[in-house]
């Protein structure tokens, strides 16, 4: 863990969070666990569609903040954080409640909040998948074989396997069923190794679909624009009757200090510096309400009166130390020269979710350039 990258004050408010509310959290495989379940839980394990995924989560926010949050909903029965090698967080976490009407009120309630200025928590439905499909097998691969010789000694929660083979496979491929996504999950981190370390087997290993989304799912993702580009012309907003939880923690004053050598954006633009633009920061009646770079980005081209900023984001590559690397083109209204430059964000859960990341981390960098006189 390099302790250089993390928020000392963040790090004693969890500990003192955990050892005031004798909280036990496991680490296992790169997430950091609570429940599965609590100490205390009345009623039946969480069934389907009873958990939600949680996006654009600060770096070093942690459990003593997330958990009181999303327990004001109702009761949790699990709370996974995805954490990095680093000791920060990856970004995103998991939710279960003991109930889908719960996990529903959970996405109405904290879906946009804010836990920290300038940024908003994405809360949507998890996708709970229990399949993994297991590709490049043997073709004498016989069921019985890897349901009780493999299997069931390298992973735990297997319910069944199906085999397939024909046209357009290598070899034969495996269709295991899990009892829990939680199980697939924990399968599908240790069966490429365990494979090759005790069969001397390079085998591929997907998630299999299994379950149609909902009619609501469906129509949410037909919603969803395929591209986040060019830049949205307003920041997202809660509906004004959406009403709040009644006991939330305290939200963070101030976003905590970025250490030296590490930011979510690192680079800065490479290009001239305009003068004395104007700051989108404060006012004479006092600093404004925190809102999304790239919100606020489109506000300073508003200020220009030249319109919206045209905005290119690529994919680069991926460096050695983990993280992924963007480059960018942002051309502002009635500046002659672009800004282009180079910002990095930590593994997420899709491409979706990196690609918001990076353009944030895009619009806070030009709006840096931008406010400097």
């Amino acid at each position: 863990m390099d302790s250089s990258l993390l928020n000392p004050e963040r790090l004693k408010a969890l500990d003192t969070w955990l050892t005031k509310n004798n909280v036990k959290l496991t680490q296992v495989n790169g997430q950091r666990r609570y429940g599965g379940p609590p100490e205390v839980w009345d009623g039946p394990p969480p069934g389907d569609r009873c958990e939600v995924f949680i996006s654009q989560i600060p770096r070093d926010a942690y459990e003593d903040l997330l958990i009181p949050l999303f327990s004001s909903v109702g009761p949790l029965w699990e709370f996974r954080l995805m954490m990095n090698f680093s000791g920060q967080n990856r970004g995103f976490a998991y939710a279960k409640y003991g109930t889908p009407a719960l996990a529903g009120s959970a996405i109405h309630l904290l879906n946009g909040y804010m836990l920290e200025p300038g940024g908003r928590l994405n809360v949507r439905r998890s996708t709970e998948k229990h399949h993994l499909c297991i590709g490049e097998l043997p073709l004498t691969t016989r069921r019985e074989d890897l349901m009780q010789v493999a299997l069931h000694g390298l992973t735990e929660g297997v319910e069944g396997v199906s085999l397939k083979s024909g046209p357009g496979i290598v070899g034969t491929s495996a269709v295991v069923s899990f009892s829990s996504h939680h199980a697939a999950s924990m399968a599908k981190k240790v069966l490429v190794e365990a494979f090759k370390k005790n069969f001397a087997l390079t085998v591929s290993i997907k998630w299999q679909s299994s379950v149609k989304p909902s009619k609501e799912e469906q129509a949410s993702s037909q919603k969803r624009p395929k591209s986040i580009l060019p830049c949205p012309t307003q920041p997202p907003r809660r509906p004004s009757n959406t009403p709040q939880p009644r006991v939330l923690p305290p939200r963070l004053v101030r976003p905590p200090p970025i250490p030296p050598g590490f930011c979510k954006a690192v680079g800065g633009p490479i290009t001239t510096q305009p003068p004395h633009a104007p700051c989108l920061s404060s006012s004479a009646h006092g600093p404004q309400v925190a809102m999304e770079p790239m919100a606020l980005l489109l506000g300073l081209c508003e200020v220009f009166g030249g319109g919206q900023p045209l905005c290119e984001l690529h994919y680069s590559h991926a460096g050695p130390e983990g993280y992924l690397y963007f480059r960018y083109r942002v051309r502002v209204p009635k500046l002659a020269t672009p800004f282009t430059g180079l910002v990095t964000v930590l593994p997420g859960p899709c491409m979706m979710a990196m690609m918001e990341e990076a353009r944030r981390a895009m619009a806070q960098q030009v709006l840096q350039a931008l406010q400097k006189p």
